[in-house]
């Protein structure tokens, strides 16, 4: 039979809120018009299109 999970203790829980740290973003360089612009790898495509503008990234 399932039995429910025990309350952990606040500092475990703390503890383990305070270590989580975001990875950074990984970019690749682009180059549009003779000009090398490091943007999100997720954007290239939109950036070679030019949906999106590579100089506010």
């Amino acid at each position: 039979m399932a039995v429910p999970m025990r309350k952990l203790a606040r500092s475990i829980t703390r503890h383990r809120r305070a270590h989580w740290q975001a990875s950074p973003v990984a970019l690749v360089p682009v180059t549009l018009d003779g000009r090398t612009v490091q943007v999100p790898r997720r954007l290239v495509r939109a950036v070679q299109r030019g949906l999106v503008d590579a100089r506010h990234l």
